[in-house]
C-alpha cells in the first residue's frame, strides 16, 4: 500500500479528546491509520497492531471506524488485502514439509497443526470475503410447470470441500 491510499482527513475527532499523561494516543491520527492499514496488509491482525507502544487500543481503532468514513475506506480494503495475504500464506504452510519428520518418522503433530493453521485462515476467509471464499449454494427445482398444483420440490445443496480426516499418531 502507498502513502496516499490512507486518505484521512486530518480532522479531530469531537468524540475522542487527547488523555493527560501518559498512555496510548485517542486523539485521530492519519500516521496511525497509514501504520495500521500498512501491517494488517502484511497479514498482522487488529490485536497485534494494538498491543504495539505507542498504537492506539483497539477500542479507539472502533471508534475512529464509525467516525471517520476515509478511514473505514482504508481499512476495508487493507482487511481485503489481508485475506489475500491469508490465501498466499496457505500456499506456503500447506507447501512447508520441513517439520513434518522427526528423527525419520512422521511427526503427526506438525502435520495436523498445519492443517489448523490453513483450516482457520480458510475458515476466517470464508467470513469476511463470502462471495469469494465462502461456501457455494446450489438450488434446483424440479416438477411439472403446466401443472404446480402437483407441487414442486426444491433442493439445496451445500457444496464445500471435504476434509480429510486427521491423521492419529
Amino acid at each position: 500500500m502507498v502513502e496516499g491510499d490512507v486518505s484521512c482527513g486530518e480532522a479531530e475527532l469531537s468524540a475522542v479528546t487527547k488523555r493527560k499523561g501518559p498512555g496510548r494516543p485517542t486523539r485521530y491520527s492519519p500516521e496511525a491509520v497509514l501504520e495500521i492499514c500498512r501491517r494488517m496488509e502484511l497479514g498482522e491482525s487488529l490485536r497485534q497492531i494494538c498491543a504495539t507502544p505507542g498504537m492506539p487500543s483497539r477500542t479507539t481503532v472502533m471508534r475512529w471506524l464509525e467516525v471517520q468514513p476515509e478511514f473505514r475506506e482504508s481499512y476495508a480494503r487493507a482487511r481485503e488485502r489481508l485475506v489475500e495475504f491469508w490465501a498466499d500464506e496457505i500456499i506456503e504452510i500447506a507447501d512447508d514439509t520441513e517439520k513434518d519428520f522427526v528423527d525419520r518418522k512422521v511427526d503427526h503433530e506438525n502435520i495436523n497443526r498445519s492443517r489448523l493453521r490453513v483450516d482457520a485462515r480458510k475458515w476466517l476467509m470464508s467470513k469476511l470475503a463470502p462471495r469469494k471464499y465462502g461456501d457455494k449454494i446450489a438450488a434446483t427445482v424440479s416438477g411439472d410447470p403446466d401443472n404446480p398444483a402437483l407441487g414442486h420440490k426444491v433442493e439445496i445443496t451445500f457444496i464445500s470441500a471435504e476434509r480429510p480426516p486427521l491423521i492419529e499418531g
